[in-house]
């Protein structure tokens, strides 16, 4: 086993011993190989002592200069995933793609350098990549209409998804944190939600709105008579929905009213319809970040601020005017 490897595999187990997601193992794995390619055709290198922080600021532009899918880690993904068909194959790579590369690099000789598996960290003086902010994606009132009237919710997969778009963007729960859901993680009293999140295994509570409380026990007793799962959204079967049944289904009827919509889609709108009090509904009181960052499951409201501190000019300006001092004070 080249060495490498054989500290590629130590950093795996650790990390799987942190209850990282298949997500987020799949990309440390992945990351590291593709690297570890790298070194190997470039540079002759298969030792981690031999690695220094030139051969990585190397790899930074070689990066960015490669394009999409021109390399893979595993023989085995080109097999299933067809990279040779994707038609943005030999694009360039986003600086947000690169800087995730680099930060799963930097957690790798972080690990090494802790374990005192190396003497100088390779990683030590580089600098993380900045990338551009998107803007992000908001659906529109007259969006939203569109997208649940399109609809059928006498067939059981239509209701059970238009159930599921009004709760995320009632809520803001994520795609598989939804999936999860089952009828004893509601408070009706309360009119709140348990909601585990299957990325870092907590748990947290939500609260849905008077509407969502009449839509939530109408859909139980109609699911009542198609399944007795355990499951609050099944699949006709019984058993959990699969979280990438649910975005498949939603982009499906987005796409048959020109609508480009997915689960996450739904939850940036709820927080920031949230955080603006309903732009252009001319009502409504404006949320704060700390009680949203509860809400959404982040770490902290410095966490949220930075994911939603992207409004356009004229989401600042309608907020503005609703809560200017002179509008609103007697002055």
């Amino acid at each position: 086993m080249k060495n490498i490897e054989f500290h590629l595999d130590n950093f795996m187990l650790y990390c799987d011993s942190k209850n990282l997601s298949r997500k987020s193992l799949k990309s440390y794995e992945q990351t590291i190989r593709l690297f570890q390619l790298y070194l190997e055709n470039e540079h002759k290198i298969t030792e981690v002592n031999e690695i220094r922080s030139g051969h990585i600021r190397q790899y930074i532009k070689y990066l960015r200069e490669r394009g999409k899918y021109t390399v893979v880690s595993n023989g085995h993904y080109s097999k299933i995933n067809y990279p040779d068909r994707r038609t943005d194959l030999g694009h360039s790579l986003s600086d947000t793609t690169i800087a995730n590369y680099l930060r799963n690099i930097k957690v790798f000789f972080n690990f090494l350098y802790k374990e005192r598996e190396i003497v100088r960290n390779p990683v030590e003086n580089i600098e993380n990549i900045k990338p551009t902010r998107k803007q992000k994606q908001l659906l529109k009132p007259e969006e939203i209409k569109r997208l649940l009237n399109t609809m059928d919710i006498t067939k059981f997969h239509e209701y059970r998804l238009w159930i599921q778009v009004r709760l995320c963007l009632d809520t803001g729960i994520r795609a598989g944190e939804c999936v999860e859901l089952m009828p004893n993680d509601i408070d009706f009293k309360y009119s709140s939600l348990l909601v585990r999140n299957p990325k870092n295994h907590k748990e947290r509570y939500v609260y849905f709105s008077r509407k969502m409380n009449v839509d939530l026990k109408r859909w139980i007793q109609y699911r009542d008579r198609f399944s007795d799962s355990d499951y609050l959204f099944p699949t006709i079967r019984g058993t959990k929905q699969d979280v990438r049944n649910f975005e498949r289904s939603l982009r499906k009827v987005g796409e048959k009213v020109n609508i480009n919509v997915h689960p996450h889609l739904l939850r940036n709108s709820f927080a920031k319809y949230y955080l603006t009090g309903g732009i252009g509904s001319g009502k409504g009181s404006q949320g704060d970040f700390s009680t949203l960052s509860r809400i959404l499951g982040h770490s902290s409201a410095e966490v949220t601020a930075r994911a939603y501190l992207d409004f356009t000019d004229d989401e600042i300006r309608l907020n503005y005017q609703r809560h200017s001092p002179l509008n609103n004070l007697d002055l």
